[in-house]
């Protein structure tokens, strides 16, 4: 009868002691890796790890120095070789600070500012922590770097965005192929031809493989005052059969399809991802900023329609379409207020055959001028005021006929009357031809 106590009592003092021995163990995070993207205005240092664990940073001068103290962490293998040319750092040193501290200090070659945030684990991403060092933005290509000197008039700009990007790979398709990469590619070969052509300029959103947050990319073709924002995907989807390209707009009253539901929540999670960090809020009335941004975006939509609607006719040329209208959809990087937006999915790297064509570059190159030829079509019928194209066209505004057009159905698209549209075109007939160049009245 008095062993039984002994007995609880010895069980007890033994787990009391394995649990000392091991609980270090059990409760350490482990660093298992460390990933480098370098952007025009910053470099970004992406720390892998196991689980969530407290971290510091400071620098230090004389020589410049970012130190970076993860607690509770220890390395679970070397970091390796990280390619360091064209970014402020120098090398990259670990070290043991205390018992349950790992140190990593980077040597710097300038000064820079640093900013930090944690990531936590999602869609097949571990935990991570995030450091980005700030360093001092490039002048950005304006209006006035692509007029001649003494031209009177500015060049149509279209913001051209590669999706996702560094951290955020986008979907995978088969071979490796990586939606970023893909869609980059097509990028630069659309501002390649948008350069070539009189009256027109185009700038990346992202000129490598590195994150911009997608509230971001609307903000920057804000600032540059773009003219169009035209954001670059491959689609993806759980069946492989899945194919054909898409062109979609805002919706400001939600998606008008399931797949274009399924498509916004995914791309939108790319921020959860890639890591936006902070995020700050303006000190305005919050009703009153609501209203006037659904009204400025109202404004825009209209021309995102259309020149989506160009787009489509043009990819329909080179592509199977996987819907034949325009859809909708609350996609974040399409909510500017006043820059008309369109995101295009230029086919489905989910499915093995759509994605061999997607890589092949000769292909690109047919997207690309296909989103050109429709952008350019667009422009040219409704050129913004002080443009090249507009004082071309002495300021009127074309409409270049498509199938299914009709004068009535043209008439009610710009609130003129069919009569008035007959006038200013010199034609007795209803019927007109695709392809038609028809000036529309003013007045």
């Amino acid at each position: 009868m008095r062993k039984a106590p002994r007995r609880r009592t010895d069980l007890s003092w033994w787990t009391a002691l394995c649990l000392l021995l091991v609980g270090p163990l059990v409760w350490s995070a482990e660093l298992k890796g460390v990933r480098l993207w370098r952007a025009p205005d910053h470099t970004r240092l992406v720390f892998e790890l196991d689980r969530p664990a407290p971290h510091r940073i400071f620098s230090l001068s004389d020589p410049d120095r970012l130190v970076i103290d993860l607690e509770g962490v220890r390395l679970a293998r070397p970091l390796g070789e990280l390619e360091f040319a064209d970014t402020p750092i120098l090398r990259l040193r670990s070290g043991v600070r205390g018992e349950e501290a790992l140190r990593l200090v980077l040597d710097l070659a300038r000064p820079v500012r640093p900013r930090s945030f944690a990531l936590a684990a999602t869609d097949g991403y571990g935990d991570r922590l995030v450091v980005d060092l700030q360093e001092a933005r490039p002048r950005p290509r304006r209006v006035e770097d692509v007029l001649a000197p003494g031209a009177g008039e500015r060049p149509v700009l279209v913001a051209v965005d590669a999706g996702h990007g560094g951290e955020d790979p986008g979907a995978l398709g088969p071979g490796g192929l990586r939606e970023k990469d893909l869609v980059l590619a097509i990028a630069r070969r659309l501002v390649e031809l948008c350069r070539t052509q009189p009256g027109f300029d185009c700038f990346l959103v992202r000129e490598g493989d590195y994150y911009v947050p997608l509230r971001e990319r609307a903000a920057l073709a804000r600032r540059r005052r773009a003219d169009l924002l035209v954001s670059i995907h491959a689609d993806a989807f759980h069946r492989p059969a899945a194919r054909g390209a898409s062109v979609f707009a805002l919706s400001l009253g939600g998606a008008t399809s399931e797949t274009a539901r399924y498509l916004a929540e995914k791309e939108n999670r790319s921020d959860l991802i890639g890591g936006v960090g902070e995020v700050s809020l303006k000190d305005k009335d919050e009703m009153v900023a609501s209203v006037l941004l659904d009204l400025s975006m109202t404004a825009t939509l209209g021309a995102s329609l259309e020149v989506g609607r160009e787009v489509l006719a043009e990819l329909g040329k080179v592509a199977a379409l996987h819907k034949t209208r325009v859809e909708q959809a609350g996609f974040v990087v399409l909510k500017s207020p006043d820059v008309p937006s369109i995101l295009v999915e230029t086919g489905f790297i989910s499915n093995p055959q759509e994605a061999r064509r997607l890589a092949e570059p000769a292909y690109q190159h047919k997207l690309a001028r296909a989103l050109f030829s429709g952008i350019r079509r667009h422009f040219e019928a409704q050129p913004p005021p002080g443009t090249w194209l507009a004082a071309r066209q002495g300021g009127q505004r074309i409409h270049v006929a498509e199938r299914g057009d009709t004068l009535s159905s043209i008439a009610a698209r710009y609130d003129v009357t069919v009569e008035a549209l007959m006038k200013a075109n010199g034609i007795r007939t209803h019927l007109i031809r695709v392809g038609q160049r028809l000036v529309i009245p003013t007045g």
